[in-house]
């Protein structure tokens, strides 16, 4: 891993999600009334859990409205979510200045070219191992892992470790 992708995983205050294709594979599942339906990786909740007791905040910006990540949120304990945007600079600079955390202070997980602008701002820019080719142009570090397939929680274990704090996670779970 380049030297680089640490030192600022170090910094990071803020983890910024996109939804679709990042914390789900992508698919949408629609049943013949209309109703949505996500999958989402139970080792992607577990890091963010980690990263939320580690105290850094954690938001999910997304372009679709849906219950099913409301429900997520509210599980996982993310107290900042941002559906149905069609931009997402704009709420980002909102929640930035809200929260007092610096550009280079923000992890941003993206997939596709929606995510470009979020990409070129944050100072840990990140795509997920599936994401389009242009995003990844963007990408400090381009996960392992597919999107809806643990690549958050990869991510999540960066940040945590480059901190300095995994070991006090390993102790929670006794190890």
């Amino acid at each position: 891993m380049r030297r680089e992708v640490i030192e600022r995983a170090r910094g990071v205050k803020l983890l910024l999600l996109d939804v679709d294709g990042v914390l789900t594979d992508g698919s949408i599942v629609m049943d013949e009334e209309g109703r949505e339906w996500k999958f989402f990786h139970v080792r992607d909740g577990q890091g963010i859990k980690m990263l939320l007791r580690a105290g850094i905040e954690v938001a999910f910006f997304t372009g679709r409205t849906s219950g099913a990540v409301t429900s997520r949120a509210q599980d996982l304990g993310v107290r900042h979510l941002f559906q149905g945007l069609h931009d997402k600079v704009a709420p980002y600079e909102e929640l930035r200045t809200r929260l007092g955390v610096e550009d280079r202070e923000v992890c941003f997980i993206g997939d596709d070219l929606v995510d470009i602008p979020l990409l070129r701002r944050v100072g840990l820019p990140v795509v997920v191992g599936d994401g389009v080719e242009e995003a990844k142009r963007w990408a400090l570090y381009v996960t392992e892992l597919p999107g809806g397939r643990g690549a958050v929680r990869e991510v999540c274990e960066l940040i945590l470790k480059a901190q300095g704090r995994w070991e006090e996670v390993l102790r929670r779970f006794g190890l």
